[in-house]
């Protein structure tokens, strides 16, 4: 990924017909800040800079949202449920992962991995026994950008408003949308 320069962001800017002050309003910084980047006087914090870029992209229309992509159908099983069922519902489902919900909120995930790492006669025992981490979590405004960073290092990432699972995103959402 290359950042963009300051002069970048400048001919972005005007080529969009924006003001610094709408470009600073949409990207929620001060409007003496903007300057100062396009003059090239100040290094932005990445965040700043993030903020700047959606602010810009937004005003192109190209930003998709984790809402775009997302299932809003999701497999899950919740931490009481039997490993076994779990199991089932993963061969069922043909998913070598499933996210562990409570109550609608991501608690932890379980994996084929995570059962046979757990070893034999587990298949009673309840699935919190043998869950891993929970995949990370991104609201429902998160850029695919985002949500692309972070299934470099996860296998999925759960969509959420409120606290509460509305989605689940893979890269198979991501490869679909970008083909």
């Amino acid at each position: 990924m290359e950042l963009p320069t300051p002069q970048d962001l400048r001919e972005r800017r005007t080529t969009l017909e924006l003001t610094q002050s709408e470009l600073a309003d949409a990207a929620d910084v001060s409007q003496p800040l903007i300057a100062r980047i396009e003059g090239g006087d100040v290094d932005p914090r990445l965040s700043t800079l993030r903020r700047i870029v959606n602010a810009l992209q937004e005003a192109e229309g190209e930003v998709v949202r984790a809402t775009d992509l997302m299932n809003e159908t999701v497999i899950s099983v919740a931490p009481d449920d039997a490993v076994r069922e779990a199991v089932d519902l993963m061969e069922g489902e043909a998913y070598s992962q499933l996210p562990v919900l409570q109550n609608g909120v991501p608690v932890g995930s379980i994996s084929q991995g995570d059962v046979v790492h757990a070893g034999e006669n587990v298949g009673d025992h309840p699935v919190s026994e043998v869950m891993s981490e929970s995949f990370p979590t991104v609201a429902t405004s998160a850029t695919v950008d985002e949500a692309r960073n972070l299934l470099d290092h996860y296998k999925a990432v759960m969509v959420t408003e409120g606290g509460e699972t509305v989605g689940i995103l893979t890269e198979a959402d991501i490869a679909a949308h970008l083909s």
